[in-house]
């Protein structure tokens, strides 16, 4: 049986087993910055988008999966654009590396996030590449 016919809570489970048995240190790690970036000014709903813009382009689809019922759980976000525009400025962060354009900074920061919320993008990011090619070269993606 292959990981993906596998129900949800179990999927998650599995790999958290997984990346404890092969990397306690990289898992602790995930988990600490997880935390922090949880605690993050960034709203839920603006977490969770940055999370599944990170798992969908790192094709993590086990996150993929954890984080679209997290976001539905959620219930309907008060302002779409404003999650569109963290999409947005997530994907851009991560194409250009962190240099984003005057632009595009001055776009994200239009929809009333903060400079702070731009770096805290930032963090999101990190945690969950870590998580997302962990995931993968675990093979639990």
């Amino acid at each position: 049986m292959t990981l993906d016919a596998l129900d949800l809570p179990t999927r998650i489970q599995r790999a958290a087993a997984t990346l404890k048995e092969t990397s306690p240190h990289t898992l602790e790690g995930f988990l600490k910055l997880n935390e922090i970036f949880e605690s993050t000014t960034l709203d839920p709903h603006a977490r969770e988008t940055v999370i599944l813009a990170v798992a969908a382009r790192n094709q993590c689809h086990l996150c993929v999966d954890m984080h679209e019922a997290k976001l539905a759980a959620l219930g309907p976000a008060p302002a779409p654009e404003r999650l569109d525009a963290v999409r947005r400025f997530t994907l851009q962060v991560l194409a250009s590396s962190g240099a984003v354009s005057d632009a595009e900074l001055d776009a994200f920061l239009a929809h009333g996030y903060t400079r702070q919320n731009a770096l805290e993008v930032v963090l999101g990011i990190g945690t969950y590449t870590v998580s997302t090619f962990a995931n993968r070269l675990v093979r639990v993606a």
